[in-house]
């Protein structure tokens, strides 16, 4: 899961051992430190995310939850205040945009595939 947060970008993935902790990832090590302060943090330095929480999904959900709850704007982009991170949003918005004008693609099952 990709969550995108005015001051954060992260990935949820479930843990490969254990079902009920999440492997909370960010490109950016002060993206988990705002979003979970006080977590023990991982650095990798050949992850595709250098950075790593553990989490149950129980404290991920109330993380979660308010985050939802301080939600005071009416528009995101706007909210977002670091420069940066709002071109690297704003990219993200933009090939969302490009996707939704998109037709989906169809097409006709071949008689092998039925």
């Amino acid at each position: 899961m990709w969550i995108f947060l005015n001051d954060a970008f992260i990935s949820a993935v479930q843990h490969r051992d254990d079902p009920d902790t999440l492997v909370v990832r960010a490109r950016r090590r002060e993206d988990l430190e705002r979003t979970f302060p006080g977590e023990p943090i991982t650095v990798s330095e050949t992850s595709d995310y250098r950075y790593r929480v553990f989490v149950s999904k129980a404290d991920f959900a109330r993380v979660m939850i308010d985050k939802i709850e301080a939600i005071d704007y009416a528009n995101f982009k706007n909210s977002v205040t670091e420069d940066d991170r709002h071109d690297a949003y704003a990219g993200v918005w933009r090939v969302m945009y490009g996707f939704q004008k998109q037709p989906k693609q169809y097409r006709e099952p071949s008689a092998l595939e039925l």
